[in-house]
Order: C-alpha cells, then sequence, then structure tokens
C-alpha cells in the first residue's frame, strides 16, 4: 500500500492535514463567540452608567482647564486679564498653589537682599532713645550656616514676611488692599519681637515705635562675564510703626496681661452696650 492509498483511508498523516472549519462555517446561522467585539471601559458599561460617568469625566475636563488657566495668568506678566481679574485669580490661587517661579523669567536671582530694623525705646526716666539697625537677615543667616536642619521659622519666616510686604505695597510703601494692611501689621510683628529678643534698651525701658529697612545689593558677576553692575547698596526704609497693644503678647507676660485686660474691658464695653 503507497502514502496515497493510506491517505484514502483517513490516515493518522492525512487527518492532521485536514483543515477545520470554525464558526459561522461551521454551523451556519450562528456567531462564533470569539468572533464578538468586546466592549471595554465606559463602552461597557449600562446606559445610566454611561451618562454618569460622562458627566463626571466632563466636570473634571472643567475644572483641570480652569486651574491650569488660573496657574498660567498667576504666572504670565501682567496683561489685560489679569489688571480686570486679578483679584479671581488671586482667589484661587492662594493659598494652595501658590508658585514662586516665573514661568517667562527663569533667570536666578541677581540681588541679595537684607531686612533690617531698629527700634525708638521710651526710657525709664521719660526720654526717648533710637537704637542701632539690627541685620534681621544676618541673624537668620548666622543662625542657619552651619545646621544641619534648620527650622523654616529661620529660613522663611523673615523673607516671606518681606516679600509679602514689598508684593502687596508701591514704590511709596503705600498699602495696596487688605493684603496690604495685613502684611503691615506681620512685618511690625516680627519685628517687634526680634527687637524685643535683643533687649536694646535698659531695665525699665519700652518699645514703643519700630522701623524697617531693605539693603539690596548686586550680587558680583562672574569674572568671565564683562556684564558691569553697581555694588553700591540701595535702601528701602519703611515708615516709623507704633507699637500696638496687638502686639504686645508675642513678647512678654507684660503684654499678654495687657492684652487680656484690654480684651476685657472691650467684652465688658460691649456687654454694657447691649
Amino acid at each position: 500500500m503507497d502514502r496515497n492509498d493510506e491517505g484514502s483511508d483517513g490516515g493518522p498523516e492525512v487527518a492532521a492535514e485536514r483543515p477545520v472549519r470554525v464558526g459561522a462555517a461551521a454551523q451556519p446561522g450562528r456567531v462564533d463567540i470569539a468572533e464578538q467585539p468586546v466592549r471595554v471601559g465606559i463602552a461597557g458599561l449600562r446606559l445610566g452608567y454611561q451618562i454618569t460617568a460622562a458627566c463626571a469625566l466632563a466636570v473634571v475636563a472643567a475644572a483641570a482647564c480652569v486651574h491650569v488657566a488660573m496657574l498660567f495668568l498667576h504666572v504670565a506678566p501682567s496683561n489685560t486679564l489679569t489688571k480686570q481679574h486679578g483679584d479671581v485669580v488671586d482667589e484661587w490661587i492662594y493659598p494652595e498653589f501658590e508658585q514662586n517661579w516665573k514661568l517667562f523669567a527663569p533667570n536666578p536671582l541677581q540681588q541679595n537682599v537684607a531686612v533690617q530694623a531698629r527700634a525708638e525705646l521710651r526710657t525709664a526716666d521719660g526720654g526717648v532713645r533710637t537704637t542701632d539697625w539690627y541685620g534681621l537677615s544676618a541673624e537668620d543667616g548666622a543662625a542657619i550656616d552651619g545646621s544641619l536642619l534648620p527650622s523654616h521659622t529661620q529660613q522663611n519666616e523673615l523673607r516671606r514676611a518681606w516679600d509679602f510686604y514689598v508684593g502687596s505695597h508701591d514704590s511709596q510703601n503705600r498699602p495696596v488692599g487688605l493684603r496690604g494692611q495685613l502684611s503691615e501689621r506681620y512685618v511690625r510683628r516680627i519685628a517687634y519681637m526680634r527687637l524685643d529678643r535683643e533687649q536694646p534698651g535698659g531695665k525699665g525701658d519700652e518699645i514703643a515705635r519700630v522701623q524697617l529697612r531693605s539693603k539690596t545689593t548686586n550680587v558680583r558677576p562672574p569674572k568671565w562675564s564683562d556684564e558691569k553692575v553697581s555694588l553700591k547698596p540701595a535702601y528701602r526704609v519703611l515708615p516709623w510703626w507704633t507699637v500696638e497693644p496687638d502686639d504686645l503678647p508675642l513678647a512678654d507676660g507684660k503684654g499678654r496681661a495687657d492684652a487680656e485686660t484690654k480684651g476685657r474691658a472691650d467684652v465688658d464695653a460691649e456687654g454694657a452696650a447691649r
């Protein structure tokens, strides 16, 4: 028997080569499961769930677009939109999404800004004396140098407070809006707290007023640069600020007692008015 005869008898070799039909061709009128399209994602959900998922995605996409637009307007240079709707942008950004970098001006700072303060003392004998300037920024820098874990207060409290003040005041030190008044109180309290810690006066002397100024010095350019800059410091002097009772609790127990007495008097006066 030759090989053709074996194939005609349905031998194993011929059976292995015989094509097998599947699906519709194998069983007319029926569709094979493997040929049906499989729906994934939102398309695989029921109609009600599809509508809910589409609405949720639309809300998320809209919120993301608004957030990106607000961030862009916050870091972009001054333009018509920021001038007209700057308050809305600030309300969205501060304080959670504040940005400290400039999208269109990523150059590093080329100036050193130091904050200094001095006090006007009311002496025990009734006189008035003005102290020398205290380098508040220099004190923070000395505390940071050599410290493996400098505190956030030493690194950023004074710097951020001064940036807050400069950003909310014009060149004539006039506050711009409510944030300007808030920054004044914040900087004044920091200066009073720092000066009181230095104990600039003698026994019985009290701090009546404080004054701050900034000393700005250009960073010396590298040797290979042809840039010419002035190394003469520029000063921005702020007006004298009278220390208010609300500032005293930050300093000592006497201040706390005075503030508590004032608070009780205010409460009593409000109760009498009622």
